[in-house]
């Protein structure tokens, strides 16, 4: 994978959305998978430019590429990835990738990503979601967070609110997850 890896980022634009000086995020995402650490940044800045060498890639390569973009700092670049992601037959190692975005504030992208994972079977992401319990519940605030910030009034019921409806049913929160991450702090 990391021959793939370099072969791709070889290929993205060091342009940058705005001229931001930099292309990446200071703040690095971390989980754990298996005996495997996963980083990668919060965000990037560089222009999509995938379109350009996509379609000449393996499955494999075509994953890596949709997990870079989907950290974005473009919502609409983070969505197209995401949704292109999720219609793969994916493996594990992108899991992070779905599960991060989904403590953001766009509301389409939850809705989007709902709308995939509600009839699939998401074992593989509830097991990786326990692995990664303290994370995952801070994720799970993280969401209820911005559900309070930005979309309190349009669904005022969160019992109804598409994040929670995503955490709960395709990542398998439950409140004992909670309490098993206060135990382990």
């Amino acid at each position: 994978m990391r021959d793939d890896v370099n072969k791709i980022i070889k290929l993205i634009s060091q342009k940058t959305y705005n001229n931001v000086t930099i292309g990446e995020s200071e703040e690095i995402v971390e989980y754990f998978q298996d005996d495997n650490v996963i980083k990668f940044p919060y965000r990037i800045y560089y222009i999509d430019n995938s379109d350009e060498f996509i379609d000449s890639f393996n499955e494999q390569q075509k994953m890596i590429v949709h997990c870079i973009y989907s950290r974005s700092c473009d919502g609409f670049v983070r969505q197209k990835h995401m949704n292109s992601l999720l219609l793969m037959d994916y493996k594990d190692w992108p899991i992070p990738y779905i599960v991060k975005i989904c403590d953001e504030y766009v509301l389409e992208i939850l809705e989007m990503i709902y709308e995939i994972l509600k009839d699939q079977d998401t074992e593989r992401i509830k097991k990786f979601c326990l692995q990664n319990n303290v994370s995952f519940c801070k994720s799970y605030n993280r969401m209820i967070s911005y559900w309070n910030e930005y979309y309190r009034f349009k669904y005022n019921n969160f019992h109804q609110y598409i994040g929670r409806k995503l955490f709960r049913d395709c990542f398998g929160y439950s409140k004992s997850m909670e309490r098993r991450k206060n135990r382990s702090l």
